[in-house]
């Protein structure tokens, strides 16, 4: 698998871990099988995803880039349908974690070259 191929991964990776708190909190406490089911599920993909990527890219790079995108996707998934706060700080701390993740994209080669 190329590099690229292994950063799709993450991204997808990062995109369905976006969802699993969503379908957690649905799942109230666990106590809605439907739901709870989902969420299972959405982690599992998730962390399918994820380990296909390990095999190319730095561990610590895939976790970060993988939990940065779950952060940023989760916060601007409340944002707008939660209608949780959007404040400056907020975002530009969303922000932050934005850029970090394009330098570690950047900057990332696979091990050993």
């Amino acid at each position: 698998m190329s590099v690229n191929h292994a950063w799709l991964m993450v991204v997808v990776a990062g995109l369905i871990e976006i969802t699993w708190p969503f379908l957690l909190r649905a799942s109230d406490n666990f106590s809605r099988l439907g739901w709870s089911a989902a969420t299972v599920l959405a982690l599992v993909t998730s962390f399918w995803f994820l380990n296909r990527a390990l095999s190319v890219l730095p561990v610590g790079t895939a976790y970060a880039a993988w939990t940065g995108i779950g952060t940023i996707g989760a916060v601007i998934a409340g944002i707008v349908f939660l209608k949780e706060p959007a404040t400056f700080a907020r975002l530009l701390f969303v922000g932050l974690i934005v850029a970090g993740l394009l330098g570690l994209k950047l900057t990332t080669q696979a091990p050993g070259h």
